[in-house]
């Protein structure tokens, strides 16, 4: 028994900074470089964006300010006719929250039953009776939502459409990475996300003006980062002389920056981003292969950057206990239904949502990262099949 080795445990993340990485950013901490936001910064969002495909990229300290940024920043920008906004019911508090703090009439779409993002024929009903302004979807656990559909809806209702793509990093659908479809789209680097700057986020955008918009909010609503013929015009319109030109605020904005210590540590991730998309993709396919009879998502995805493995059992208790005693890590499909969150209930009260009730009763998933092998996967699903017994969307009305 001396020689006895436990099972290596598998967790939902690990080690997304690695320690060459970390020990690279030591080194460079230790030269002398500064901290705070700067040339790394702007370094870091220049690369970001051209990975993506995009235009304009914009650092934030997290994912969840990167929603907050592009939802202020699309009512500064003077973009919504009103303050109606559908939001997926599947999704995550600060997709949703932002809204509801900035005071916007919100309203939540039922879940595609295959791929989880927003069901088209409630998105579409919902348009048709709420007229809304501005639409935010998220691409669940990386897998695209039906974007050519949403877009006709979106562009035959006069609906603003921002994609939650914290999730899909590197997913592709329609030859183009989720997070580039809309008028801007968000992205997260915590540590259990595909890349890590410790805490962090990104928005990407095609739009120069709700760049701007975006570069000024951030920063307190001044104007020190803006491109300079724009900053010299908001100064002339405003009639602001050079002296109290730095500390005049032209939106009000937020404090939402990240560091260059954090910058830094992105741009060594970049590096290796096309690999991880491609180990999570083959991931994936692992785990449906060894769980044939289960629920499986499915979505039009030219590369799927797979977040974490989603399913759905009746005995989800049962396969939580059991696989944390194989020392393994699973959670419930991102928080279920937002409409089941006493958050939402106390503003909106209750509602049936079928397919998005059905992922918050029944749904769990089961850890994907680049750092997990096709045997550890194959480990995982001989760990679940174990006990778990399948459910299916199908299954709603019994």
């Amino acid at each position: 028994m001396k020689n006895f080795q436990p099972p290596r445990p598998i967790t939902l993340a690990q080690d997304t900074i690695s320690r060459r990485e970390l020990q690279q950013t030591a080194d460079w901490m230790m030269a002398g470089n500064r901290l705070t936001k700067a040339e790394e910064t702007v370094a870091f969002e220049e690369e970001f964006a051209a990975w993506m495909g995009s235009k304009h990229a914009v650092f934030v300290n997290s994912g969840s300010s990167a929603n907050l940024l592009m939802i202020y920043a699309a009512r500064e920008a003077g973009r919504l006719r009103n303050n109606k906004v559908i939001a997926p019911a599947v999704s995550w508090v600060t997709t949703v929250s932002p809204l509801i703090q900035f005071g916007f009439d919100v309203r939540l779409c039922d879940c595609d039953p295959v791929n989880l993002g927003l069901d088209l024929e409630h998105l579409e009903q919902l348009c048709k009776d709420e007229a809304p302004a501005m639409l935010i979807l998220v691409h669940v656990l990386g897998h695209a939502n039906h974007m050519k559909a949403i877009q006709d809806i979106c562009d035959r209702y006069d609906v603003l459409l921002l994609e939650d793509s914290c999730e899909a990093l590197g997913s592709v659908s329609g030859g183009r990475k989720l997070g580039c479809h809309g008028a801007a789209g968000s992205f997260s680097f915590y540590y259990g996300h595909h890349i890590s700057t410790i805490e962090g986020g990104m928005v990407v955008t095609d739009d120069s003006e709700l760049h701007q918009v975006m570069l000024s909010l951030r920063s307190h609503g001044w104007s020190r980062d803006l491109n300079p013929t724009l900053r010299d015009q908001l100064q002339q319109d405003h009639n602001i002389d050079d002296f109290r030109n730095l500390y005049t605020f032209y939106y009000a904005g937020f404090n939402l920056r990240s560091t260059d210590l954090q910058a830094f540590i992105g741009r060594q991730q970049i590096l290796k981003l096309d690999d991880i998309c491609r180990v999570r993709a083959r991931n994936f396919d692992t785990y449906a292969e060894e769980l044939h009879g289960f629920y499986a998502q499915d979505s039009e995805t030219d590369l799927l950057s797979s977040f974490a493995y989603g399913t759905l059992v009746e005995n989800r208790m049962d396969v939580f206990e059991h696989l944390r005693a194989q020392q393994i890590e699973c959670r419930p499909l991102i928080c279920g239904n937002i409409a089941r969150h006493p958050f939402w209930i106390r503003h909106y009260g209750r509602q049936v949502l079928p397919n998005a009730d059905m992922i918050h009763d029944y749904g769990i998933y089961l850890p994907n990262h680049h750092n997990l092998s096709t045997a550890d996967v194959i480990s995982v699903a001989s760990a679940f099949k174990d006990v778990a017994q399948p459910k299916t969307m199908r299954d709603r009305a019994a």
